[in-house]
């Protein structure tokens, strides 16, 4: 996949890079209370897509810990509309490619004009926004482990987020005009990314518990009565 460069990742900026690292977001506490609502994940299961964890909602809120930081960048009318829990163990060392968010999880499947197409993902309707609409949100991961070189950070090229919907042939020249940089983090820390930069994930070479809970804020409501799935 190229070189990496993870130097720079104290320096990148959300308007500028579609990033930024807060180191110690959260105290202690926070996190212990965030990893004592969070399943336990099956080990044969990267992840798990959550709703539903009441004790999530008063963090996760634009006047909570975690909700804050996200509140800092769109408003205090944010709010969490999505929120999936990642791990990659020595079971389960998977990677990913290069490639943007592109959908939404909602509700019900309501066909609306520009949205699509529609998806479903673990019994939950997933359908592609307008971009205008994914590139007003952004993306939060708490880090609950620490995250070296060696346990797959994830990857992501600064800047890709201002090229708008980046088409699967050219993502590849995306990746090499924006660079990569490799996003490590210690437990407590959290990234902040533009919705719609591209990233990407490699296998592990030194496995171990890299417990992420990512979770997406918007500001305000679908149109034509579809609803965010929320948390």
């Amino acid at each position: 996949m190229g070189n990496t460069n993870s130097t720079l990742a104290d320096g990148l900026t959300l308007a500028r890079d579609g990033a930024r690292r807060v180191r110690c977001a959260v105290d202690p506490a926070t996190l212990h209370a965030v990893a004592a609502a969070l399943p336990a994940l099956a080990p044969d299961r990267a992840g798990a897509r959550l709703h539903g964890v009441a004790a999530l909602r008063p963090i996760l809120a634009s006047s909570g810990p975690v909700g804050a930081v996200a509140a800092s960048v769109l408003g205090a009318g944010c709010r969490p509309v999505r929120a999936i829990l990642f791990d990659k163990t020595e079971a389960m060392n998977w990677a990913l490619g290069w490639h943007q968010d592109r959908t939404i999880a909602v509700l019900t499947r309501i066909e609306v004009e520009g949205f699509g197409p529609w998806t479903v993902k673990n019994g939950i309707p997933h359908v592609a926004p307008p971009f205008a609409l994914l590139a007003g949100m952004v993306t939060l991961r708490l880090h609950l482990d620490r995250v070296t070189a060696a346990n797959a950070p994830l990857l992501i090229a600064p800047g890709s987020h201002r090229l708008g919907r980046i088409a699967g042939p050219a993502v590849a020249e995306a990746v090499r005009s924006c660079g990569r940089v490799a996003c490590l983090a210690e437990a407590g820390d959290v990234w902040l990314y533009a919705t719609p930069i591209l990233h990407a994930s490699e296998a592990a070479t030194e496995p171990a518990h890299r417990r992420v809970l990512q979770v997406d804020f918007a500001v305000g409501e679908l149109p034509s009565g579809l609803d965010w799935y929320g948390v």
